[in-house]
């Protein structure tokens, strides 16, 4: 059976009865080439807004059992929306080329949303990969509870581990950027097993746990007087800590324009000043007294205007209360991390893409990354001249950083 939301077939099919159902809806196969003119996703992102959000997040729609289209047999990979529900939780992803294909799980962090990977994803999938992007706790189309302790890492991983199980368990290249990298980087840790390689972008592993009591002691003390800044580039991370209601009624006061004044390119200029992240504080946050984002226009060089458009319809549906709760489990997160097995320390293959305009994450002026030198059994580091938004900076340099790694590990 089969419906259509603006001229487009939705496919309903009943899925097998042992899977939870799965939404799909199938987008028209674009080419390469449309897909990246002027570095851009133009022609993908206006279907890909279309028909993600004017269907709606809340559709019920059972998995079809069409293949999807895969480069070894020479069709054009198709980018499809789907839901897996478990009793405990609805994750709803994107999926992009062969079913049969390696596996590669990218996901996202703040504040973004799954849709920010299609690039990455049709240029993998063309290579014959099977693609997935989910929407993260929170986020989205996925479940987004009320309890701020609903969204700790190890909540996050049981998502990402029951996501994997319904995809078929085969072990994955997980690729996580911003807070999708400690998601990334623990399932690695706890379950190694599910894991054939890890790409972080932006945010380094921290085996201790991604947070404050592990990133302070990590700060540059010569950019960053601990008597003028204690928490240095993380102010911002305690300000959510000490001012939660705050952060959330500032942002949902213009979610357009917030989301607009959060994202811009790396700036060389930036380099070796203080980052803005350290004065949340002593501005009296973000917006300071005004309470919200000034009027402001997304970067065209970052967005193009249906995934922008796309990215603020699924933050207007919940607002940033879920998303800034990531950050209100330091010590439940940081137990998790100790409890990971062989102390956190990673086997496989991990790439890190470092910023190198990224003014909070950078790891070459600062003492941020040594933990992941220290306990990556096998790492390799790319630096790119990128700001913290890396992957919708530079989209075609960050695809080939992890073709080429890829290959040089045996893994593609």
């Amino acid at each position: 059976m089969s419906s259509t939301v603006n001229n487009l077939e939705i496919l309903d099919q009943q899925g097998p009865t042992l899977q939870a159902p799965r939404d799909e809806f199938v987008l028209p196969a674009i080419s390469r080439r449309t897909f990246l003119v002027g570095g851009t996703a133009i022609a993908a992102s206006l279907l890909l807004a279309q028909t993600v959000h004017a269907a709606g997040f809340g559709n019920s729609v059972s998995s079809s059992s069409k293949s999807h289209g895969a480069a070894s047999n020479g069709a054009t990979p198709k980018l499809t929306a789907r839901t897996f529900s478990s009793p405990r939780h609805k994750t709803r992803y994107l999926e992009n080329g062969p079913s049969d294909g390696p596996l590669m799980i990218f996901l996202h962090g703040w504040p973004e949303i799954g849709m920010m990977w299609h690039t990455h994803m049709e240029a993998f999938a063309s290579e014959g990969w099977h693609c997935v992007a989910p929407d993260m706790r929170g986020y989205g189309g996925s479940s987004a509870p009320k309890a701020p302790d609903a969204y700790t890492v190890s909540e996050v991983v049981k998502d990402m581990v029951e996501l994997h199980d319904h995809l078929g368990g085969r072990p994955a290249v997980w690729v996580g950027h911003d807070l999708g990298s400690p998601i990334a980087g623990a399932l690695a840790a706890h379950h190694a097993e599910r894991s054939r390689a890890v790409v972080l972008i932006s945010v380094p592993y921290i085996p201790g746990g991604f947070a404050l009591p592990s990133l302070v002691p990590l700060i540059d003390r010569k950019l960053y007087p601990a008597d003028q800044y204690p928490d240095g580039q993380w102010d911002y991370y305690r300000f959510y800590l000490t001012h939660f209601e705050q952060t959330v009624t500032d942002f949902d006061a213009d979610i357009p324009s917030t989301l607009a004044s959060i994202y811009h390119p790396g700036n060389p200029a930036s380099v070796g000043k203080l980052s803005p992240s350290a004065l949340i504080t002593r501005n009296g946050g973000r917006y300071g007294s005004a309470h919200r984002a000034p009027p402001t226009q997304p970067d065209p060089t970052l967005w193009s205007a249906a995934d922008f458009d796309a990215l603020t319809k699924a933050y207007q549906a919940h607002g940033f209360r879920p998303v800034n709760a990531w950050y209100l489990n330091d010590i439940a997160n940081i137990a998790y991390a100790r409890s990971s097995p062989k102390g956190g320390r990673l086997h496989q293959p991990v790439l890190f893409l470092n910023g190198e305009y990224d003014g909070i994450c950078d790891i070459t002026r600062s003492a941020l990354g040594q933990p992941m030198r220290d306990t990556c059994h096998d790492l390799t580091v790319d630096n790119l001249t990128a700001g913290h938004w890396l992957p919708i900076e530079h989209k075609a340099e960050s695809i080939d950083s992890i073709r080429s790694w890829l290959k040089a590990k045996g893994l593609s």
